[in-house]
């Protein structure tokens, strides 16, 4: 009898196990479709050629930019401005000048939050506010954005796409928010730095230590062989990598 019994517990603890398996290989098979299904931004480009774009966002006052565009026309730098509504329209000399010296003009959105925590509608709101005020500001029409604090998920990114826009994030992130120091930022970028690269800087007037960092990242990447070009024109020299 005891042996039946210890039968039964065995074929038992079989099944258990079995169905056990099952929900562990269906729960692992729904986080590796979500995993590769999830709709990314631009982080780079994939390219041998030694080139990359210098970017930086500025939501917030005057001090910082001007030198920031002193040092990119002395030395011939093309880079791209992701530039958020409130602040083109408070400072349009500046959102101007930008365009007026060649550099590409994207979108910081409109207020500094996180877009994920909005449905689809208020997103594309955010988003064309901002865009109405940089096209009548510069006359130039954004088509690149880098959402606030580089927030995302698949329905920003979708609702961006269906506002016309192609979502950019960095993959060397000079950490000039931060100002860690002088040393610090650019260390970072010229350790960092590959070809295909997106480089997120900041010209905002919170990041004091931009300025000061810049030339020698400058110096540092032509010494590497680096060439500078906008976003865009990186995105028409290999494949985006997200």
């Amino acid at each position: 009898m005891s042996l039946i019994c210890f039968y039964h517990l065995t074929k038992r603890v079989k099944f258990v196990l079995a169905l056990s398996l099952a929900f562990i290989l269906i729960a692992v098979s729904v986080v590796y479709v979500d995993a590769n299904s999830r709709i990314k931004p631009i982080y780079e480009i994939k390219t041998s050629e030694k080139v990359l774009a210098l970017t930086f966002d500025i939501s917030w006052g005057t001090t910082t930019p001007i030198p920031v565009l002193d040092l990119l026309k002395e030395n011939g730098i093309k880079a791209t401005f992701f530039l958020s509504g409130p602040w083109a329209q408070k400072y349009p000399e500046i959102p101007i000048r930008i365009a007026n010296d060649g550099h590409e003009i994207g979108s910081h959105g409109q207020r500094h939050i996180n877009l994920s925590t909005l449905d689809s509608s208020e997103i594309k709101q955010e988003i064309m506010l901002a865009h109405n005020i940089l096209h009548e500001v510069t006359g130039h029409t954004p088509k690149l954005i880098r959402t606030p604090n580089g927030d995302y998920d698949d329905k920003v990114v979708t609702s961006a796409n269906e506002c016309g826009y192609q979502v950019i994030q960095w993959g060397t992130d000079s950490l000039d928010w931060k100002n860690p120091g002088v040393e610090a930022i650019s260390n970072r970028v010229l350790t960092r730095a590959h070809p295909g690269d997106i480089i997120l800087m900041h010209a905002s007037d919170t990041c004091k230590q931009t300025v000061q960092a810049l030339p020698t990242i400058i110096k540092g990447l032509k010494e590497q062989g680096y060439s500078f070009v906008t976003v865009s024109e990186l995105m028409e020299m290999g494949e985006w990598s997200r």
